[in-house]
């Protein structure tokens, strides 16, 4: 199925990856420097650095939860990352201090953390498979608002003044977070299959809608302005699925495990259990570019704050069971140089 080579792109290898398969990669919004949540319980920190062509990702510090980390984000100024855990709890880490805090809690495994920065208040809203979306004022210890949803929280992602959130039943929650965060609406995108992750894309620099993808190696485009002016905008795709040419064999259609926009273009990146990442233009319906195929599926990615790098995780998804899982083989975390692979196509 897979190559041999673990790193066929040629990327750079981040130094010290986790010790089990990562779950989460998250850039600051300040600067340069990489989180990652992983299964061995651990929020690691790299700061990278570019010396002429080569990049650099040298281990600042790492952090440990009593249980598998599952998601991690940053605050605005780049100062704290949050982060999730099957411990149930979300802990705060101040990487000036290195203090590493309980700042909320629930009562399943925590899926999501993202933290909104609006003009009247700050909060971070987590989500799990408790049901509940969360928003917490950090100094507090109760939270400030709680959403009942109807499904367990699997991704989130936030651009004020909107937050969406995938529940468990392929339903989509979008959050209107003006003067205090409330349900705009609950909906379902058209893919038939479990929704795996959701991305805010943006138009003239405010949120205009998200693309969400399954496991089913197809992947939609939601505006969330559906009038019809703009009904040629929503649309679905089929990704990381084999290519066949004799149409009476067999296709191996892969998950999805993520999708992330880039933040200057407004192109995305997809990524898979076939061990690939894709870069898409949307606006164009095209593909940009294929990466060759990893030895291992590729379970997160993130791009850096002004999308000069793109970062991913191989490790295993466990999309094959347990029998596939190979205690041998290494997890790795590659960045990419993306300057110009993600510019939209010229019309």
């Amino acid at each position: 199925m897979f190559s041999t080579a673990h790193n066929p792109n040629k990327d750079h290898e981040v130094s010290q990856p986790p010790n089990d398969s990562i779950s989460s990669l998250s850039f600051s919004p300040a600067a340069d420097f990489l989180v990652a949540g992983s299964w061995d319980n651990c929020v690691r920190c790299w700061e990278v650095k570019q010396s002429g062509t080569t990049l650099q990702s040298e281990p600042k510090a790492e952090q440990q939860h009593a249980g598998p980390t599952l998601c991690c984000c940053w605050s605005a100024d780049g100062t704290k990352v949050f982060s999730g855990s099957c411990d149930k709890s979300v802990k705060m880490w101040d990487l000036n201090s290195n203090s590493f805090t309980q700042v909320a809690a629930h009562d399943a495994p925590v899926k999501t953390v993202n933290w909104i920065h609006a003009p009247n208040y700050q909060c971070l809203m987590t989500g799990s498979w408790d049901k509940t979306l969360k928003f917490w004022d950090t100094r507090q210890a109760q939270p400030m608002m709680t959403i009942n949803c109807e499904e367990r929280v699997y991704a989130s992602d936030v651009v004020y003044p909107v937050a969406v959130s995938i529940l468990a039943g392929r339903k989509v929650k979008i959050l209107n977070l003006e003067n205090k965060p409330a349900v705009h609406h609950t909906m379902e995108p058209p893919l038939r299959y479990q929704l795996r992750d959701i991305s805010i894309f943006k138009k003239d620099g405010k949120p205009a809608g998200f693309g969400v993808c399954s496991i089913e190696g197809r992947a939609a485009i939601e505006p969330f302005d559906n009038t019809a002016a703009n009904s040629k905008d929503k649309f679905t795709f089929k990704c990381h699925r084999s290519v066949v040419s004799d149409s009476h064999k067999p296709q191996d259609i892969y998950a999805v495990n993520g999708i992330k926009f880039h933040p200057v273009h407004g192109t995305l990146a997809t990524i898979g259990s076939d061990g690939k990442f894709s870069f898409w233009d949307k606006d164009a319906r095209t593909k940009l570019k294929t990466g060759e195929q990893l030895d291992n599926t590729i379970t997160c990615c993130d791009f850096n704050h002004n999308g000069t790098y793109f970062a991913y995780g191989s490790s295993y998804d466990w999309s094959k069971g347990h029998e596939f899982y190979n205690p041998q083989q290494k997890n790795y975390i590659f960045i990419r140089q993306v300057k110009d692979e993600l510019k939209p196509r010229k019309k």
